[in-house]
This record gives C-alpha cells, sequence and structure tokens, in this order.
C-alpha cells in the first residue's frame, strides 16, 4: 500500500498495537521467513563496476541467507556470542550485507565508516569491545585496510582481522593487474589475520547455533563522525524489524528493484533499505564500492536504472544536484519513485529533478539514534516540498519547548524541539555511554532529537532549524566545536564561532567567524592555512572565514550563532544574486516561528528569477515590504 494521506496511517495504526502484530523476533527469523518465501527470487546486487554492462553478482534469498548463516557460525566460532562485536570497516561488497546479517544473528554488529581517520576508528573499536573485524585486503587507490591495521593497534579487544579481496569482482585483465601493483600488507598489529572468503567457506549454510527467540541489541551505529570518537548508538531487533515493516507495508513488494547508492555503514542504507528487503522480499542493488562516490556512477546512473529495471531510487540531495548535470539518457520508465533523506531538498532542485526525469521525489526524516525512521511525504498523496512528510504510524511526535513550568508540548505550528516515540527508540539507552542518555529524554519517554521544527494542521512535520548547532554537510554531520577549538588554538584568536552556511549543492559548508584578541594582526588567508592543519577531517574545515571586531554573543557570555547564520545566509545570497546579474539583495534575515530563517529580498524585481537562483538553497526567502 503506498499511502496518500495522515488518515491512511492512522487507519494502519489503528488496525493493532504493535505490541500485537504478528512479526519476526530475531534477524534470523527475519530473513529465513523471507528466504522461505522467495528462495530464487534476487536479494542483493554489487558491481564494483559502474557500466550498465560491467560484471555484477547477484545473490537470490537462498544464497544470501546461506552466506549469512556461514558468516553467523563462523563469528560464533571466534567466540562471538550475543553480547560481543563484530565490527566492519568496509565499503560497498557483497561481503559487507552478509557480515551485517550474520553478525547480527551471532552478536552484535558494529558498521564504522571507512572514510573516518584511524584514532576515530579505534576509539568506537574500543567503546564497543570489538573482538573481530572484517576489513579490507590491501587493494590499489584505497587505504582502508592501512588505516583499519593502524586503528587495531590501539584496540586491544580485537582478536582477529578478517579481510576481503576485492579483487574477486574484477574480470581480466584487471582483476591480473591488481596483484602486481597492491599496496603492501598494512603492516604488524596484535590480531590474527584471516581471508574470510576462505574462512567463511569452512562453515554450513544451515545456522548451528541455537537463536532465542527474544528481543536483543544486535548493533551499533556510530553517529556523525568528526574529530574525536562520535558517539554510538544501539540497536535492538525489534527497532529493526519496526523499520523493515514500514517498508514492506508501505512501499515495496517482491516484484521492486532498488538502487541504493548509499553507504553499508549508514543507517539509510542498512535499516530503512536492506530491512525493508528482508521485510518484502524486494531486490536491492548496490553500485561501485563507494555508491555515488564510485568513478563513472553519476555518467552512468540512467543506464543503471534501465539495466536493472529499477522500481525505486535512494537519493540524497547532493547526488541528486549531480545527477542534473547529466542528461537522462536511458529508459528509466521502470521508476515509481525517488526516496530522498539526510539533508533537506532545495525546491528548486526538487522541482528540476521532476521535470528533468520525470520522477517524484518523495521526501523524509529519521535519525540514527532512533534505528532510522520517522516520517516521510506520501508516495501518491500530497507532498509538502520543505516538509519531512507525516509520521509513520507507530511513531509519537511531539513538538517541546521550555517555560517557566518546565516544558510543554507546542500547539500547531508551534516551533520547539521535536521530540519522538517509536519502536525503533529505547528509552534512556539510546548511546552505549551511559552518561550521553541523561536528559535524552522528554517525560523519559520520547527521544529529543535536537532538531527544532513544528507539526502544521494537516499533520505534516517540518523541520525549522537544529538545536544542537550540528554542521550538516550533504548529510554528514560536523561538530563545530572541533573547528573552534582548532582555531582558538591559533594565538591571534580570542573566540570563534562555526556554523553551516547555506550550499546550492551540500546543503550546508562549514564557515567560522573570529574575533581576534586586542591589538592582534592576522590575515585570513593566515587563518585558513591555521585550519587546514589543526582541523583533522577535512570535510570540516572551514570553506570561509571572517575576523569581525566582536562576535554576537548573550548575556552571559556565550557565543550567539543565530547572528552568525544570518550574517552567512545573507553573504552566501548575496553573492548567488551578484553572480547571476540579479540587483536585488538581501536586506535582512528574520527568524520567522514557522519557518526558521527567512531571508527578505530587495527590491522586488522578478519572482521566477529570483526563486531560480535562491531556489537552489533550502532556507527560505520572501521579498521586503516596501
Amino acid at each position: 500500500m503506498a499511502f496518500a494521506s495522515k488518515a491512511d496511517l492512522d487507519t494502519i495504526e489503528n488496525e493493532m498495537a504493535w505490541e500485537d502484530r504478528d512479526l519476526p523476533v530475531t534477524m534470523y527469523d527475519f530473513i529465513t521467513s523471507t528466504k522461505d518465501r522467495f528462495p530464487d527470487r534476487p536479494a542483493v546486487s554489487f558491481q564494483i563496476l559502474s557500466g550498465p554492462k560491467d560484471k555484477a553478482e547477484t545473490l537470490t534469498w537462498a544464497e544470501y541467507h546461506g552466506r549469512s548463516m556461514q558468516a553467523a557460525n563462523m563469528f560464533r566460532e571466534m567466540g562471538i556470542g550475543p553480547d560481543d562485536t563484530v565490527a566492519y570497516i568496509l565499503p560497498i561488497c557483497n561481503e559487507a550485507s552478509v557480515t551485517l546479517i550474520g553478525g547480527m544473528v551471532a552478536g552484535i554488529v558494529n558498521p564504522i565508516n571507512p572514510l573516518l581517520e584511524p584514532e576515530q576508528i579505534a576509539g568506537i573499536l574500543r567503546e564497543t569491545n570489538a573482538k573481530v573485524v572484517v576489513t579490507l585486503k590491501p587493494f590499489p587507490k584505497t587505504d582502508v585496510a592501512q588505516k583499519t591495521a593502524e586503528a587495531v593497534r590501539h584496540a586491544p579487544s580485537v582478536h582477529t582481522v578478517l579481510e576481503v579481496d576485492l579483487n574477486r569482482y574484477l574480470t581480466p585483465p584487471k582483476s591480473w593487474i591488481v596483484p602486481l601493483i597492491r599496496p603492501k600488507n598494512a603492516g604488524e598489529h596484535h590480531a590474527k589475520v584471516l581471508n574470510f572468503a576462505s574462512e567463511i567457506a569452512k562453515y554450513p549454510t544451515a545456522l548451528q547455533f541455537d537463536d532465542p527467540k527474544q528481543d536483543r541489541v544486535a548493533a551499533y551505529f556510530h553517529t556523525g563522525g568528526t574529530t574525536g570518537t562520535p558517539k554510538v548508538a544501539q540497536h535492538k531487533y525489534s527497532g529493526m524489524v519496526y523499520n523493515g515493516w514500514l517498508g514492506d507495508r508501505l512501499l515495496f513488494d517482491e516484484n521492486d528493484s532498488i538502487m541504493c547508492p548509499l553507504p553499508l555503514f549508514h543507517v539509510f542504507a542498512v535499516h530503512v533499505i536492506l530491512m525493508a528487503m528482508l521485510a518484502s522480499g524486494a531486490h536491492v542493488v548496490f553500485p561501485t564500492p563507494a555508491g555515488y562516490r564510485g568513478d563513472g556512477v553519476f555518467d552512468n546512473f540512467w543506464k543503471l536504472i534501465e539495466r536493472w529495471q529499477t522500481t525505486f531510487i535512494i537519493t540524497v540531495p547532493t547526488a541528486v544536484a549531480a545527477l542534473m548535470q547529466r542528461p537522462v539518457d536511458a529508459d528509466i520508465s521502470s521508476v515509481k519513485t525517488a526516496f530522498s533523506g539526510s539533508a533537506p531538498m532545495p525546491m528548486e532542485l526538487f522541482k528540476r529533478f521532476s521535470e528533468t526525469s520525470g520522477v517524484a521525489i518523495v521526501e523524509g526524516y529519521g535519525l540514527t539514534e532512533a534505528t532510522c525512521l520517522v516520517s516521510c511525504n506520501p508516495p501518491v498523496g500530497e507532498k509538502r516540498v520543505g516538509s519531512v512528510g507525516i509520521p509513520f504510524p507507530h511513531t509519537d511526535v511531539r513538538i517541546v519547548k521550555s517555560s517557566p513550568d518546565g516544558d510543554v508540548e507546542c500547539a500547531v505550528d508551534e516551533v520547539g524541539e521535536i521530540c519522538i516515540l517509536n519502536p525503533g527508540v529505547w528509552p534512556g539507552n539510546t548511546y552505549t555511554e551511559a552518561a550521553k542518555n541523561d536528559g535524552l529524554f522528554y517525560q523519559d519517554t520520547h527521544l529529543r532529537t535536537g532538531d527544532l521544527g513544528r507539526v502544521d494542521e494537516a499533520g505534516y512535520l517540518w523541520i525549522t532549524g537544529r538545536a544542537k548547532d550540528l554542521i550538516i554537510r550533504g548529510g554528514h554531520n560536523i561538530d563545530p566545536a572541533e573547528i573552534e577549538e582548532a582555531m582558538q588554538m591559533h594565538p591571534s584568536v580570542a573566540f570563534a564561532g562555526a556554523i553551516g552556511q547555506p550550499d546550492a549543492h551540500a546543503g550546508e559548508l562549514p564557515c567560522c567567524y573570529v574575533e581576534l584578541i586586542d591589538g592582534a594582526t592576522v590575515s585570513n588567508e593566515e587563518l585558513m592555512e591555521h585550519a587546514q592543519t589543526q582541523v583533522h577531517e577535512r570535510a570540516a574545515r572551514p570553506k570561509h572565514m571572517e575576523i569581525v571586531a566582536e562576535l554576537p554573543k548573550t548575556a552571559v557570555g556565550k557565543i550567539f550563532k543565530p547572528d552568525l547564520r544570518k550574517m552567512a545566509i545573507t553573504r552566501v545570497y548575496n553573492e548567488a544574486l551578484e553572480a547571476a546579474g540579479c540587483s536585488e539583495r538581501v536586506v535582512e534575515v528574520i527568524d520567522d516561528k514557522k519557518r526558521g530563517l527567512v531571508a527578505y529580498v530587495s527590491p522586488k524585481g522578478d519572482d521566477v528569477e529570483i526563486t531560480k537562483v535562491l531556489g537552489e538553497f533550502t532556507r527560505p526567502w520572501s521579498w521586503a515590504e516596501e
């Protein structure tokens, strides 16, 4: 059923309580039920190169189930019980999705972003007490093996490293060349190093140990990824089943083919898509180890859609922007809908994609701390562009604000912090580190998301800002504190305030405003050079640096970031208007109760032209009153 309205979702929720639904309890039950229904249908496909005729490996549901059970048996033999952790540090490949399921059946799986720095990876391995790590065998044009080896050196709990060789996906002559140019071994550490393929082959395809029919933590997912160790969220079977059930009930069936060029360390690909495949029997295709970032993916994207007869496209705004630079050069009539998440979609980009491809984009909202899904625009109903849609069945959203009498719930269209409760939320236990759960829940039940938003009269949820100041660059979370601390190391800097400035491609880019100590003189260029060396994560390095006489501050001396955001919006929007040859300029940025920060433009000119320029950004604009 493709829902059209809030009434449709209310009807589903009113059928019965979530606890009364007859659903799988464990991951083994989950994948086994799908294997039994659709043994010979395609489950997961991966191709290492992006060409529409390049070699691909497809696993049927019977094969995917069998390999996942081999992995589970192998991990159990290696000492992984229900409370033990298997981490994987891998690009996209079939071994990653096999490790994911096998790790959750045997113990707790911990997907880790291979783009993180070694010290961050090591910090996560220590936090999750990982015993087994699955990663790459050294491979050309990637340093995953090297970074993992360095991380394992600083993670004493790891006793075994299993290496995946991507060369098996290549065909001659490329497969002949790889051994000749393969980087040297990643180096020495205390853990035993084994070959993933040869080890997994030793084990049967049927589960060899008992699977207790009880809910438990089965996955750890880290949030964000800036310098410093990211927080680690705990996910239970029930939350994953909930995400899968939503996909099955509302969107997919066994005949669907889903194109998902997103990494398998992210909840969007794992919980929203793979779990929905497990529930529905649909087929998911992963092109290239780097997904959208892979060589030729954007150039070949529409041809890949034709090859795999894709019915649903999974994307993010930055990928949509890149696709709009390529012509639609294939038959994509099989596509029903594109789903976008991770960051807001600019109105102009939404319209351009729909007009160019003939495919409507559906925006949704989720977060790692809630196992993922919260809301979605109706695939076949009214899509309120800019909103994140209607909360799913069995998801309760509260909009909460502070008052002299404590927290109170907001009225319709009143902005407050978004707090949620659904089967993916584990009250009091979201993070592995207990202290990080303090103060995280409204009324001890509803997760405080840190996002500001409102619910309109029709039940649509709108995000208007963030209570927690994160900079979200293309869906990647950047903690501004990391930039600020680095800049304050400069001897001439008294204060630094980092924010996300609007960007047509990435949604936001980090920028930094600094106040100098009395009498100091330093150039922007010198400060940018300092940032390049002291802000360790490349994505977090500021794209704009500005020295101001005095940073705006609150009465207690805290930097007042709303004023910095207004400054950034004014500067970026005016630069865009000037570049487009428009005479209009932003004269004021106002914090609107419903829309968040709104840029007001004067003098009043051509609506179409200004919408074309400013519609590239997610932040709204209006004409200034004369």
